[in-house]
């Protein structure tokens, strides 16, 4: 099964970049990259040390419900290129595992599919969770601190 990694759109992106709010209504705090675990969501790659980014609250759901998490992420403050969404984004190689879900068709998610996968395992569980019928799309989200990372879908 071929995967499409899904990461912030770039009209999201940009709307945040050019001043715009965040999740909760709020403008996005600004500060410089460490080089170390800042994973921008829109090129789905670590924000160099010395470059300027932006930390938000992210809701990756079209719908407010129940199973709309909404947590901070990380964005480049300056324009990045978006993630080409067929190869393995370099974020997900950063850690040693991480939170894979399932969610169906109406955003909420499917029983059963959340577990911590071993990064090196990764596409080959998306590709599981995504052969069930009720799965439509995967979340990635940190083994650690349950951030989001990037939406998987089959392609």
């Amino acid at each position: 099964m071929n995967l499409r990694y899904i990461a912030m759109s770039d009209g999201e992106a940009e709307r945040l970049q050019q001043g715009g709010r965040d999740a909760y209504g709020n403008l996005p705090n600004r500060d410089i990259s460490d080089g170390d675990g800042v994973p921008c969501r829109h090129c789905l790659r670590n924000v160099e040390r010395g470059e300027p980014y932006l930390i938000l609250a992210y809701r990756p759901f079209s719908s407010v419900q129940a199973y709309a998490e909404t947590g901070p992420i990380f964005l480049h403050a300056e324009k990045c290129p978006g993630h080409d969404g067929r190869s393995l984004p370099p974020i997900l190689g950063s850690s040693k595992e991480y939170l894979l879900r399932g969610y169906g068709a109406d955003e909420r998610i499917v029983y059963g599919t959340g577990g911590i996968v071993p990064a090196e395992n990764l596409a080959q569980r998306a590709g599981e969770l995504l052969t069930q019928q009720e799965v439509a799309f995967v979340h990635v989200r940190s083994a650690k601190y349950n951030c989001y990372q990037c939406r998987i879908e089959a392609d």
